[in-house]
């Protein structure tokens, strides 16, 4: 486009040439070039003030953009600041979008939440993998253990014990303590008498041994069938009045509270903590990574059903559509009201470490063949305007 520009210049130059002292006809396109030069040489001036010095003369007021790039990435941020990174416009932006309808509607497409499932057991094996045991170690060691140590554990250990006790909720414990029970005591009743023969006297005859082994057990194992049967049980009752008192104390007597914090203190020093914590960790990753590795493992499985589910539940119920769209919108809004200043000082730390020349040269690449048609358009309009000043001339 400079070409074109520059080119149209030089046949308005050649013109001017070829028509000197021509008489008639002539004259007016004799002035029509002469014009036409005049203007491209003022807009060629124009033009290139923007970007650097025309000529390379420090002319004043030229160059601007390599002068005032500072400015102008202020300007910049303060544009997109005012104008596009306001709250409420990227609030109503987002809950316009229907992000939920669109993801509900990608998600019903297997191909797309295999996709999405394969992603994330991909980043979460790495995660996985990438913890090492001294990691984990040194957590224990010097994060949990110290802050367990120094935070006072029983009144909330108290508190969690009441409401477990007010909701009943440790009664499916009890139960499937009681059944197990049951059923040990059933299948080994040999087990049983080996123990109490342990204690009995080494004068008592073994006939009598066994009777009184056989009773106990026998006894044993029909309060315990009771106490599984009947969920009124006095032993139940006994047991809920024991964990309530427990929690009471835990968090109102200060010897109860004294002796849990020994407690606690005795088992948090010992070594074996952080190795069986470490331990657990190992177990627990071994296990998560194997059925990650999988991809018939009931994890990932479940992992596809839930995903297909929940896209079904995004196209079918609006008011969760509605409600997420609007989360998606709080946050957004969030983040742009607290850290929207934060986001456009981008634009200014980026033009401030461009080059004064390089930062005109990218600004003249982007917007420049646009601004070589003002040199044209100088060219021709500047022409026109003087053929008619020279035929007002003539005529008057």
């Amino acid at each position: 486009m400079r070409a074109v520009a520059l080119s149209l210049l030089g046949v308005a130059a050649v013109v001017y040439v070829l028509t000197v002292d021509r008489d008639g006809a002539w004259g007016y396109v004799h002035a029509t070039a002469e014009a036409s030069m005049v203007g491209a040489i003022a807009d060629w001036f124009a033009v290139t003030a923007l970007f650097r010095h025309p000529l390379g003369l420090p002319i004043p007021h030229t160059a601007l953009i390599p002068r005032r790039k500072r400015a102008l990435g202020v300007s910049l941020r303060d544009f997109v600041t005012d104008n596009f990174l306001v709250e409420e416009v990227v609030r109503e932006r987002v809950l316009s979008a229907g992000i939920s309808a669109r993801v509900g509607r990608w998600l019903t497409d297997p191909a797309h939440r295999t996709r999405v499932i394969t992603e994330a057991v991909r980043l979460l094996r790495t995660g996985l993998e990438r913890v090492s045991d001294d990691d984990v170690a040194a957590l224990v060691e010097h994060e949990l253990v110290p802050r367990l140590l120094d935070e006072p554990l029983s009144p909330v250990a108290g508190s969690l014990l009441a409401e477990v006790v007010r909701e009943k909720a440790h009664h499916g414990l009890v139960d499937l303590t009681l059944a197990e029970t049951v059923r040990w005591l059933e299948g080994n009743e040999q087990a049983v008498a080996a123990a109490l023969l342990t204690r009995a006297p080494w004068w008592t005859p073994a006939w009598v041994d066994e009777q009184v082994t056989h009773r106990v057990h026998t006894e044993v194992l029909g309060w315990a069938r009771d106490i599984r049967d009947d969920p009124e049980h006095e032993a139940r009752h006994a047991l809920d009045e024991l964990l309530a008192q427990l929690a009471d104390g835990l968090q109102h007597d200060p010897e109860t509270m004294e002796r849990a914090e020994r407690l606690k203190q005795r088992v948090l020093s010992q070594p074996q903590v952080i190795t069986t914590a470490t331990a657990l960790w190992n177990a627990l990753r071994r296990a998560l990574v194997n059925s990650l590795a999988d991809p018939d493992s009931a994890v990932v499985a479940r992992a596809h059903s839930q995903l297909d589910a929940f896209s079904r539940q995004l196209a079918d119920d609006e008011a969760l559509r509605a409600r997420l769209d609007g989360y998606a919108a709080d946050l957004a809004a969030f983040v742009v009201a607290t850290y929207g200043s934060e986001i456009t000082t981008v634009i200014t730390e980026t033009v401030d470490r461009w080059d004064g020349d390089e930062a005109a040269r990218r600004i003249e690449l982007h917007v420049g063949r646009d601004l070589q048609f003002i040199r044209i358009n100088g060219t021709l309009v500047g022409g026109l305007a003087g053929l008619v000043i020279h035929t007002l001339t003539q005529t008057l």
